[in-house]
């Protein structure tokens, strides 16, 4: 006999899930969906330039290139947007700066030139940096420090608040500028650096004051200190009181020499952006200073010097031999220097 179906639990075939499992699978479409977030997202934060770390969130920020300078095709080699090592220049970071150098020679205005170009609020000359010979050892130490000076991370009292528009220093002749020229010739064409020859026309002058110089380094006139440059009338005179003695035996000789290495100077680098200035030229004319300010690219100031010039008026009165000069000089190449009164 066949069983009645009816005899069966109406619930018989229906298949129960548990609770667990109920749960479990909410949680497996939980998990996908946030798997699916986090890689939507991160494809969104590549394309906008931001990447997920570790604990961090690293946003890659892109710098806004400065505007282009409104300046002649020739010039671009000559603006430079330095980006300092020991600070950030902030809102002057697209301050456009142009290097140069002062090329000249010992007690030839170099001193109260430079502190002229430092007068200007945008201007930064660093001195006679190449004095000290570590820099100047070989090649290599010479382009390590115009480096740092020409990527502003040299700091001096020329240091200026304002956005520096030209930076500089000075540089002797005799400080390695002669004996490396071609490479730094090379240097400075690549670099876009620009040159300031400041040389000296009377060169007698110029003489006296290295012989007066000298001698106050072991003398220290002024209270038992050497003093190159003056900022007294008084610190002039004391210092312009010692009259030195000129060999004359040696004199035409090393005034021609000294000519010779100027002239070398202007010939090596004459393929380099340059100006020449002539410190009587600025003595006699302020206004020279416009010309250099132009080249510099620089607006226009009228510069001021506390200098004081020690070896003033006839040369008579700074020589102990004047008349052994004098008669030496007479009828030579070198005659006018006698009566130049700068």
């Amino acid at each position: 006999m066949a069983e009645d179906p009816s005899f069966l639990p109406k619930d018989g075939f229906v298949l129960k899930l548990p609770k667990k499992s109920s749960l479990v699978l909410r949680m497996v479409v939980l998990l996908f969906v946030m798997v699916c977030a986090v890689y939507i997202c991160s494809i969104c934060l590549k394309q906008i330039g931001v990447s997920p770390n570790y604990g961090f969130l690293n946003v890659e920020v892109f710098e806004r290139p400065c505007p282009e300078p409104n300046i002649e095709p020739w010039d671009i080699p000559f603006v430079h947007y330095p980006k300092p090592k020991t600070y950030n220049r902030d809102e002057c970071s697209c301050h456009p700066v142009r290097y140069f150098a002062i090329l000249s020679m010992q007690r030839s205005g170099s001193g109260w030139f430079e502190t002229l170009l430092n007068n200007h609020t945008n201007i930064s000359s660093n001195g006679e940096i190449f004095s000290v010979k570590d820099r100047r050892a070989n090649v290599s130490t010479i382009f390590e420090t115009l480096d740092k000076v020409y990527n502003l991370d040299w700091l001096s009292s020329a240091s200026k608040n304002e956005c520096t528009s030209a930076v500089g220093f000075k540089w002797m002749l005799n400080q390695g500028l002669m004996k490396h020229h071609e490479e730094i010739v090379e240097y400075f064409k690549t670099r876009g650096v620009s040159a300031i020859f400041l040389f000296r026309k009377n060169l007698l002058r110029r003489m006296i004051s290295v012989l007066a110089n000298s001698y106050d380094r072991d003398a220290k006139l002024l209270n038992g200190t050497h003093k190159s440059h003056t900022h007294s009338a008084k610190e002039a005179e004391i210092l312009a009181g010692y009259k030195p003695m000129i060999n004359t035996t040696l004199l035409i000789n090393e005034l021609r020499q000294i000519q010779e290495m100027t002239l070398k100077a202007l010939t090596y680098f004459n393929t380099t952006r340059h100006i020449l200035v002539y410190y009587e030229d600025v003595v006699k004319n302020l206004t020279r200073l416009d010309d250099v300010q132009e080249f510099l690219k620089v607006p226009k100031r009228k510069l001021k010097s506390r200098q004081v010039k020690i070896h003033g008026g006839s040369l008579s009165k700074h020589v102990q031999n004047w008349e052994e000069v004098m008669t030496t000089l007479k009828g030579t190449n070198f005659e006018n220097f006698l009566h130049q009164e700068f």
